[in-house]
């Protein structure tokens, strides 16, 4: 069944999947809340793909044996990147609509911004899209599960990777709000850590179309390395920009600190080959991904998940199976608790646990993009480097400055 209703600039849809028991209709519905960005530079990693991934969680989680005799709905909101439009949503989805749960909240300023809400008014977050590692350390929450990455496990990998292989002198090119922002300084602690240095760097409006006047700051530096601390849009507009400003053809190596699936798809792997980047999901790591890819894939226009997209997924069933488990929803923290006492288990991250503090714990993953001759299938774009366990990858819980979490 599907709804279509406006709420100011956002259009919300809601989808139902009933569980054709008698309890089920005596009960009101279970509903999450799907904010993702439906419009602009994140719309492909996230948006309606996310809302698939949402949609796919539920339909898995009634076909196994469960005890939930409610409906559930999805809900999609569109923030526009916008943290005020984003916490509208959110009040109104509580105060209004009795949504249970928001999930993927891509773009860290409206992360922050509905994690006080969330909060405040005790239902669950489940964030995706989002990547500043504030979200497991002074921004933590009981409220709150940072699912799929952070700026902490993203730069260290990448980092150190290319640290090691001699690129030693950094200058930056950063998106500015609070995930460029938390992403530089986990760069340069990762960078400066491995033995290498940040000489400088700039900030950059987002959602920029002309990046020229800071790639010929990029040159004029002299580093070794241009790292491009930005995501989705910008990062396919800077990186393609650099190719035409000759970086990589004068010596210096261009480094993005975040690369997903759809922008090495849209830049193309003439362009994109030898990126080398940290990343926690590929449709094609085993035969779990391929399977769930390309159920996903058909739905989706052909197109395959993205790492935020296939989170969504993970983090709502996990959800749904923690709503089963405690028999609650109205109480978010208490959901939430429940998610870290279970284990985690899905076909797409594998085992893993959720920490006191949030984080959920999994390997991440150092690829480079192929070459095109190297590219034998649609969409087979990424060469693993190295696994990187959880060990490694994750700010220890004793650093993250979490102030409801016990060292």
């Amino acid at each position: 069944m599907s709804i279509l209703r406006a709420i100011g600039a956002p259009i919300l849809v809601a989808l139902s999947g009933l569980l054709g028991s008698a309890a089920s209709a005596q009960q009101p519905p279970l509903k999450l809340g799907v904010l993702t960005d439906m419009s602009s530079l994140y719309a492909d990693v996230t948006g309606p793909g996310s809302v698939l991934a949402a949609k796919m969680a539920v339909e898995d989680f009634l076909a196994k044996p469960h005890h939930m005799q409610r409906s559930i709905e999805v809900l999609s909101g569109d923030h526009l990147n916008k943290p005020d439009i984003a916490s509208s949503i959110t009040r109104e989805w509580i105060d209004r609509d009795g949504v249970d749960a928001i999930v993927d909240a891509p773009n860290s300023a409206v992360a922050l911004a509905v994690r006080n809400i969330v909060q405040t008014k005790n239902r669950a977050l489940i964030v995706s899209g989002s990547s500043t590692s504030d979200l497991t350390g002074k921004a933590c929450s009981p409220n709150l599960v940072h699912w799929t990455y952070d700026t902490y496990a993203l730069a260290t990998g990448v980092a150190r990777a290319v640290v090691n292989s001699g690129g030693t002198s950094w200058f930056t090119l950063t998106a500015d709000y609070a995930f460029g922002q938390a992403m530089e300084q986990d760069i340069k602690k990762a960078v400066q850590g491995s033995g290498g240095t940040v000489i400088g760097g700039v900030r950059t409006a987002i959602n920029s179309q002309d990046f020229s006047s800071f790639l010929l700051q990029a040159q004029a530096s002299k580093a070794k390395v241009v790292g491009l601390v930005n995501a989705g849009g910008d990062t396919i507009t800077s990186i393609k920009q650099s190719v035409e400003f000759g970086i990589g053809a004068r010596g210096q190596r261009v480094v993005a600190t975040v690369l997903y699936l759809s922008d090495v798809h849209s830049l193309g792997l003439n362009v994109a080959q030898g990126l080398q980047f940290t990343e926690s999901f590929y449709w094609d790591l085993n035969e779990d991904t391929r399977a769930w890819s390309k159920r996903f894939a058909a739905r989706n226009s052909g197109r395959y998940p993205t790492a935020l997209q296939a989170g969504v997924y993970s983090g709502t069933l996990h959800y749904l199976r923690a709503v089963d488990a405690s028999d609650q929803s109205v109480d978010g923290k208490a959901v939430i608790a429940k998610m870290k006492e279970l284990p985690t288990d899905d076909p797409l991250f594998g085992k893993g646990s959720v920490r006191e503090d949030g984080r959920k714990l999994h390997n991440m993953y150092l690829f480079e993009v192929k070459r095109p001759a190297d590219s034998a299938y649609p969409w087979d774009y990424y060469k693993l480097i190295k696994t990187i366990g959880p060990n490694e990858a994750w700010r220890p819980l004793s650093e993250g400055g979490c102030d409801f979490s016990r060292s």
